[in-house]
């Protein structure tokens, strides 16, 4: 099997690693940022001594082709390079060098291909400047509107418009992905959780993403004063909330235990020490690849009781996903091919988001995994060693050169 070159593997991660340094083993490098473009100069730097022609969208997507034999559709590779406030050097960036390897190895080796190879990078999929994430790729699946995203303004007032106009990478409409003339896109991530360190795989063959919702409550009770209002006469909408939350707790570990759930954010009203909270809100965010479990979810959510502990219970469906399965024959390939290099694997959904589950609406995908130390990502502490880093840019190899073979998915 073909293998692509650890010790330049390494230099690429390090490299990059600089672009948006914290200082503390992390980088800080949001979107169409100064970190962000200095990173996709020296991506597009590398691309051009490969002999790789280099072409944005209007979304300032990032595509680098080493061309192929006629004209047949390209193979797509790669994810982004943005990411979170003091986040890790492997989120999304990863995908990107591993892709970039694969196709240094490609060129360097003088390897035979067909099809043109494409090293893609998305823009803004983190959403942590502009709101909402994965917004390029969304953009151009059709997902949400392009005169809309460019209003987003992130923390400064800057819009998303404004910041692509000024970035220098702000292309045509007519140079986005062709999806009539894609074979495949393939993207590599790391897992951003424990299970495959758990589990002591290599590997992680990616089926699909989960499905999810995500539900706001909110508690209405009764503001008066913390020390004059006796126990039996409070509407305390923050013992609601509590109480409601311990009952979706319960009802919900009734469920499937692939099932994860999680309350992460909670307003109070008027959030003064001396004040009975009035209002409350929190959200509800559940995740399941099963529609079936998705649906009980919901059911659990509708039975909540409408009062409690004095207080009006409602809620809301903020938004939701539905569950995205990859395509079936490019995921035996990944673990085809991941099998014949020797490494230990196994077939898993995707519980975090990516660029790739919106293509998959458009073009044959699949994706990648490999293991995250600890399960830590967005954060500084971040880390997968360089062996499992290259692991995962020979199975892109592999699955590239074999997908190659095909001409259609």
């Amino acid at each position: 099997m073909l293998t692509c070159d650890k010790n330049r593997m390494n230099e690429k991660v390090k490299t990059f690693s600089t672009f948006g340094a914290t200082g503390n083993g992390g980088i800080t490098r949001l979107s169409l940022s100064p970190a962000a473009l200095a990173a996709r100069a020296e991506f597009c730097k590398r691309c051009k001594a490969l002999g790789m022609t280099v072409k944005s969208d209007d979304m300032a997507n990032l595509y680098a082709t080493i061309p192929g034999e006629g004209d047949l559709p390209a193979l797509v590779m790669g994810s982004h390079m943005d990411s979170v406030v003091q986040g890790g050097n492997y989120d999304g960036i990863l995908g990107v060098l591993t892709a970039l390897e694969a196709a240094e190895t490609i060129v360097t080796k003088k390897l035979p291909h067909r099809h043109p190879i494409t090293v893609v990078v998305w823009t803004n999929e983190e959403g942590a400047r502009f709101d909402p994430a994965m917004m390029s790729s969304g953009v151009i699946t059709g997902k949400f509107k392009k005169e809309d995203m460019l209003k987003s303004r992130d923390s400064e007032g800057v819009t998303f418009g404004e910041a692509l106009d000024a970035s220098g990478y702000k292309g045509s409409e007519s140079d986005r992905l062709d999806f009539n003339k894609t074979l495949g896109l393939l993207e590599l991530h790391i897992e951003q959780g424990p299970v495959l360190e758990a589990e002591e795989k290599d590997i992680g063959v990616v089926e699909g993403v989960v499905g999810m919702v995500n539900y706001e409550f909110t508690m209405r009770g009764q503001a008066d004063h913390a020390g004059t209002t006796p126990m039996n006469y409070r509407k305390d909408a923050l013992l609601a909330a509590c109480d409601v939350i311990k009952y979706l707790h319960t009802e919900l570990d009734t469920l499937d235990k692939k099932l994860v759930y999680t309350t992460g954010r909670i307003i109070c009203s008027p959030n003064v020490h001396t004040i009975i909270p009035d209002d409350v809100r929190f959200t509800l965010d559940a995740r399941h690849q099963d529609p079936d479990v998705i649906k009980q979810v919901v059911k659990i959510i509708e039975n909540v009781p409408k009062e409690m502990d004095k207080c009006s219970v409602s809620y809301q469906e903020l938004w939701s996903r539905k569950t995205v399965a990859y395509n079936k024959a490019m995921v035996s390939i990944v673990e085809e091919k991941t099998n014949a290099l020797g490494y230990s694997n196994m077939r898993m959904y995707s519980g975090p988001g990516h660029d790739a589950q919106y293509l998959a609406d458009v073009v044959p995908t699949t994706m990648v995994f490999v293991p995250s130390v600890d399960g830590h990502s967005h954060c500084e502490i971040e880390y997968t060693p360089i062996e499992k880093c290259w692991q995962g840019a020979n199975v892109l190899l592999n699955t590239a050169l074999e997908m190659d073979q095909h001409d259609s998915f």
